[in-house]
């Protein structure tokens, strides 16, 4: 990349040639406040004013964050006129805000306060009418308030970028303008994932995800029998809303928190991966062996699924009948769990801590119950998680490392827990599929040619002298690719795993909240490597596990052999398999 020569504030720097000035300013050590750069790619057109300042050869005051650098340009930050017209735009855009900061449910990752604190925004500053608000809560999974909205057009940009679906947009023109689903209908009357990827990027509390805390509140109050169990993606993320490096594994702190706050019984998810594997591995070599559609593709991410129920309708006979492994965990829970312990299913509580807002809204399918028993009956966030812990006044750092509890469903194995990054249900799966096809396990027990970050990856997989073409996706925009190739009847994949999230469940839309304003103590990349920072925490964990292939799991094995007999046997299936259905009106 060309270098060119600048000035920021009288001092010389050299910088490559095409950057925006906010960006060659914070490659130089400045950090100019701004609402709309830094966030993961999505940027919108400067709107927001928030980062003005001079630069030699512009007209006027420019935003820093559009306006790119020049051969020569001396820039100024900290002039009066500059630091006035920030202090006035964020004083704008405070005029038009709900002000109630101690209920909003993003006060402390607020990047509005932030820059508030920053710029010396005066409250009240300018006086007047406000946009009319949309208060829309009617998913299960999120909540959005127009009324907290800046337009900073983030979240329209994360859905295109992430998806390729304009879910979000601009309706209305002018001072009525809000950020909303076509013709500002409710997120529940348009074709919306409910992936969270839009709440991981609003600056402010106009998009969240819609609180279960209280339901699990009342639980614990009523004297329930409150079993709670922990997805692999939330313990490589926790920790850094307790101020611990981004990729930090806490899965001991994490487990000791859950137990100081009143379940009955902490279990890891990790338990219902290995389960899924079982069913999963065992139903792809039933298609494989006997003709059945191909590609089967996995089911285990529900914004994936809700995908494909509003745009692929005819393609859900390629979906993997699987449930979720935190649903049919629950499905266990209700079932195989409350009969050894001697517990009425309906006494018992089932609580999922998930990195996924999508989650909510899948344990309300209709068919996620066996004989009216729901198999999960609250889904918390990471982030929710965390207010519970900090309520708690519990000083999460000191903590000791504890246990999962061991009884009947406590055991997972390494390939359980690298269902939480991108790839690694389809490595667990070859795994498993390995042993089956060979009667030995892979000797290097990884299959290194699955993982990666990118958002489309395929590979060959010699098993047995049988040729296995795999496909791994994550983000919308990516899937499309081969659900189109599906389509047309190109498609040369026998095994295909799609995530909703880019990244899979490490980047969740329910996962804390990553900006470098609210991480002093990370390097400035941290946005391009939070993602490989948390897929490392669980490739790790897997590296240390004694098991690390679902079937040696001696937990599934007791629970086939006692109470479900194999994988997919009628049992599994009325317990574990699951349905789907094209939704009219949205398909193509």
């Amino acid at each position: 990349m060309a270098k060119i020569n600048i000035k920021i504030e009288g001092v010389p720097y050299e910088v490559e040639a095409g950057q925006t000035i906010l960006e060659a300013a914070k490659a130089c050590g400045y950090e100019i406040p701004s609402l709309c750069a830094f966030n993961h790619g999505e940027c919108s057109n400067g709107s927001c004013r928030v980062c003005l300042v001079e630069a030699t050869g512009a007209r006027g005051l420019v935003a820093s964050c559009v306006y790119p650098v020049s051969e020569g340009m001396e820039i100024t930050i900290s002039s009066p006129k500059a630091v006035a017209a920030r202090r006035a735009s964020v004083e704008l855009l405070l005029s038009n805000h709900n002000q109630n900061c101690q209920q909003c449910d993003k006060n402390g990752k607020c990047e509005l306060l932030h820059v508030a604190t920053i710029t010396g925004a005066r409250e009240g500053k300018f006086q007047g009418s406000k946009t009319p608000t949309t208060y829309d809560d009617l998913t299960p999974s999120i909540v959005r308030d127009t009324s907290k909205c800046i337009l900073c057009g983030r979240c329209v940009a994360r859905c295109q970028n992430a998806h390729g679906m304009g879910i979000l947009g601009f309706e209305n023109r002018g001072f009525k303008t809000v950020v909303g689903p076509a013709e500002n209908r409710s997120m529940a009357n348009s074709p919306c994932i409910l992936c969270g990827q839009c709440v991981s990027v609003c600056p402010t509390g106009a998009l969240m995800e819609k609180s279960e805390i209280d339901k699990v509140d009342a639980a614990i109050a009523a004297g329930k029998h409150v079993v709670v169990q922990t997805a692999p993606a939330v313990r490589a993320a926790l920790g850094e809303e307790f101020g611990m490096p981004v990729g930090t594994a806490v899965t001991g702190k994490m487990v000791a928190a859950l137990k100081r706050l009143g379940f009955t019984k902490v279990y890891d998810t990790d338990f219902g991966a290995d389960l899924t594997i079982m069913e999963e591995g065992t139903e792809l070599l039933h298609r494989l062996q006997n003709g059945g559609v191909l590609p089967m593709i996995t089911s285990c991410s529900p914004g994936w699924v809700n995908y494909a129920e509003y745009n692929y309708g005819d393609l859900l006979p390629h979906l993997s009948t699987c449930k979720s492994p935190h649903q049919m965990q629950g499905a266990i829970i209700k079932s195989y769990y409350a009969e050894k312990n001697g517990i009425d299913p309906k006494d018992i509580f089932a609580v999922s801590i998930m990195p996924c807002t999508a989650k909510k809204f899948e344990k309300e399918r209709d068919v996620m119950e066996v004989n009216g028993i729901r198999d999960v009956d609250a889904v918390l966030t990471t982030r929710e998680l965390a207010k519970m812990i900090k309520r708690a006044g519990i000083r999460f750092d000191k903590l000791p490392d504890e246990d999962y509890d061991h009884d009947i469903m406590g055991d997972y194995t390494g390939a359980g827990v690298i269902f939480g990054v991108t790839g690694g249900v389809m490595e667990a799966a070859l795994r498993t599929v390995y042993y089956v096809l060979t009667g030995k396990e892979h000797d290097a027990i990884k299959f290194e040619a699955v993982r990666g970050l990118e958002g489309l990856r395929e590979a060959s997989i010699e098993i047995n002298g049988q040729t296995i073409n795999v496909a791994i996706a994550n983000g919308m925009k990516n899937a499309k690719v081969l659900l189109d190739e599906i389509r047309e009847g190109k498609s040369k994949y026998q095994f295909i795993e799609i995530m909703g999230c880019p990244g899979g469940c490490i980047n969740g839309g329910g996962q804390p909240i990553v900006r470098s304003c609210f991480l002093p103590n990370e390097d400035n990349d941290i946005l391009d490597t939070y993602r490989q920072k948390r897929a490392n925490a669980l490739y790790s964990e897997d590296e240390r596990q004694v098991l690390r292939q679902s079937h040696n799991n001696p937990q599934i094995q007791e629970l086939y052999k006692n109470f479900l007999g194999e994988p997919n046997s009628h049992k599994a299936h009325e317990l574990l398999h699951t349905t789907y259905a094209a939704r009219e009106g949205f398909n193509d």
